[in-house]
């Protein structure tokens, strides 16, 4: 059974604040890589400036990380911009991650 993980995934490409998202992450046998949303990323280690993994396909740079059970997942927090929310995960991530109850719209 491939290990999951509910991550925190932000697009570096463009810039410092990029598109983001909290979801599951799949991860490969050695750990080395991971899968989200049908695409791959392979580890920078630690040759990335403000991204820790790349897209195997597209080159496009990543900071993939743990998310955090304050919400303030953002490499820089400055950024008003929103994090979007799996619907899958979800549920989880409210209860097992921040704590709280989902919020309603």
């Amino acid at each position: 059974m491939p290990r999951t993980r509910i991550m925190y995934i932000e697009n570096k490409t463009s810039g410092l604040n990029g598109s983001a998202w909290i979801g599951r992450v799949t991860f490969n046998r050695t750990g080395k890589s991971l899968t989200y949303r049908g695409r791959t990323f392979q580890s920078l280690k630690g040759a990335g400036f403000k991204a820790n993994y790349f897209d195997v396909e597209t080159g496009e740079q990543f900071w993939i990380s743990g998310p955090r059970r304050d919400g303030a997942d953002r490499l820089y927090s400055a950024s008003s911009a929103a994090v979007l929310i799996d619907d899958d995960v979800a549920e989880e991530y409210w209860r097992d991650i921040r704590g709280l109850a989902r919020p309603t719209a």
